[in-house]
């Protein structure tokens, strides 16, 4: 199975702080790699210069098998990079149809076909008996739906999901982990960012673990919860991988 994604040596300085330092990671086609680490660890930051929002200071990102650093999120969105974020700002005084017809204008110019995009997202999302709310009106569960459903719609191969599961109760952890299981049986290869255990356990293929923006181990999911150095900086001594 050949690698979508492809990170080299990636390292950010901002000003005299280095944010991540010297990171390898790949992800196989068709893969769930799930990135965890303590808050500050540098996540967040290698989520943006995968996506496009920074520039890599060092390093080389290939997205399939196309050197991408240094290129624009629009430009990667057309490649089939998306990603969510994890303070959703969706357009608040729109319906969610609305919301989610935005993302699919970047594959289609017509108003009737970027409506069918949507709506088929809606059903996948579990969302279809909200589409002519306002997303002001949503629940955070549902809002946290639509950040994935307005990624979706632009037909990504690739989708980088930055804590879609923070602040749902675990009943929405479980509807949410479904959710993403079945994104990936329709063939999107999907990215994630996670702190709650409980789903990273449940959903991926491999973890890698950063600490001050350097990769402190790399596994299965098994492999990485057993490891000393990884329940020393981020798990705590009393984690149960059981």
């Amino acid at each position: 199975m050949s690698n979508i994604l492809e990170v080299t040596n990636l390292t950010k300085h901002f000003g005299g702080l280095t944010a991540v330092s010297s990171l390898d990671l790949h992800i196989k086609t068709g893969e769930i790699l799930a990135l965890i680490g303590p808050n500050g660890a540098g996540k967040s930051t290698v989520f943006n210069l995968v996506a496009g929002v920074f520039a890599p200071s060092e390093g080389v990102i290939k997205f399939a098998g196309q050197t991408i650093h240094g290129q624009k999120p629009w430009d990667l969105a057309r490649l089939g990079l998306a990603r969510t974020f994890q303070i959703v700002k969706p357009f608040g005084s729109k319906t969610v149809l609305y919301n989610v017809m935005v993302g699919a204008f970047l594959r289609t110019n017509s108003t009737i076909k970027a409506r069918e995009i949507a709506e088929e997202v809606l059903v996948t999302l579990q969302l279809d008996h909200t589409k002519d709310m306002l997303a002001a009106n949503l629940t955070i569960a549902d809002r946290k739906r639509l950040e994935i459903a307005k990624a979706l719609a632009t037909d990504p191969k690739l989708l980088l999901l930055d804590e879609v599961m923070a602040g749902l109760r675990p009943t929405e952890v479980d509807d949410m982990i479904g959710i993403i299981r079945g994104l990936r049986d329709r063939g999107v290869t999907v990215f994630v960012i996670e702190h709650i255990m409980r789903a990273v356990m449940a959903l991926s293929d491999r973890v890698v673990v950063i600490q001050f923006g350097q990769k402190i181990a790399e596994g299965s999911p098994e492999a990485v919860t057993k490891d000393e150095n990884v329940i020393k900086a981020y798990l705590g001594g009393e984690y149960d991988a059981a």
